[in-house]
């Protein structure tokens, strides 16, 4: 990861941009701080981090974060994010959204991305409710609840994000609640620090349109994990025990990452920057051309 001169003092509060404009209440704001804190005590730089997001309430993070950031489209945070760390493997990638981009759209992304393990840290802020369009219900809405959008409930049963992430091979699976920022900054900070995929699930609460999953319920809900975090077979036993809610590091280990066992692209690609590419479309298509048919034919070598 990026490191500032040490000369250069940062609190959380450089990483603030604007103001965010969420419901008064709202769990996203005690995310953004955790992220804000962590970023500040693990001596990230602005920029050399990049924030991708995709759509929902969470997806306006970008802006209240300061660093580079992608604000992207309805469930496609994560293969933009994997396109900024295979281009630059030296970024630090964060990625952020609700629990509808994510486990819903977005499902096939996030399974994808955590088996092939690459280097970027995903923060879902899983509210169990579609906010943005005023109280559907999302893939972790549970089965008996109902809301003002959906007032026959989900009319199925709620996705496991954390069994999910275990069972597609995330190497580091995490949990925390927006309302214990001591915890939530601890476990980002080494969700940052992991080298691989790094899922961390917060519970952030929606004042407005889940009034059963609240900040209360919570508190009285959440019970730390305590097993080994590099048994496996413990942490998808927590994962599936539905009588309270973990938090803590329910899995972590190291495996190659998708940078690892990929073909990287040499320095000397002939890769047209920007504004080259802007001023010569037709030879940076000539040199998009001559990588594609380089490795078209060592695939076949191969």
């Amino acid at each position: 990861m990026s490191q500032l001169p040490q000369a250069v003092p940062r609190t959380w509060k450089d990483w603030k941009g604007k103001d965010p404009i969420w419901c008064p209440g709202c769990g996203d704001f005690g995310v953004l701080t955790a992220m804000q804190k962590a970023a500040a005590n693990l001596g990230l730089d602005p920029a050399g981090t990049v924030l991708v997001t995709g759509i929902g309430c969470s997806g306006n993070i970008t802006a209240y974060f300061r660093s580079y950031g992608i604000h992207g489209i309805h469930g496609r945070a994560l293969p933009l994010a994997t396109g900024v760390k295979a281009a630059n493997p030296d970024l630090t990638v964060l990625v952020a959204g609700g629990d509808g981009d994510g486990f819903g759209i977005g499902l096939s992304h996030f399974l994808h991305a955590a088996r092939r393990n690459v280097d970027v840290t995903y923060i879902v802020m899983d509210n169990q409710v579609y906010g943005l369009t005023k109280g559907q219900t999302s893939p972790t809405t549970p089965s008996d609840m109902s809301t003002k959008a959906s007032p026959l409930g989900p009319l199925a049963v709620p996705l496991n994000p954390l069994a999910l992430a275990l069972s597609a091979g995330a190497s580091f699976v995490a949990q925390g609640f927006s309302g214990n920022q001591g915890e939530l900054v601890g476990l980002l900070e080494q969700a940052v620090r992991h080298r691989g995929f790094s899922f961390v699930n917060v519970q952030s609460p929606c004042v407005t349109y889940n009034l059963v999953n609240t900040y209360d319920f919570f508190r009285q809900s959440t019970k730390a994990v305590t097993h080994d975090a590099a048994d496996w077979d413990a942490a998808m036993r927590v994962a599936n025990d539905r009588s309270a809610v973990p938090t803590g590091i329910l899995y972590r280990a190291q495996r190659p990452t998708l940078q690892d066992t990929s073909h990287p692209i040499p320095p000397d690609a002939g890769v047209p920057g920007a504004v080259a590419a802007a001023a010569d479309p037709a030879g940076a298509y000539r040199a998009a051309k001559g990588r594609f048919d380089a490795w078209l034919d060592e695939l076949r070598v191969r």
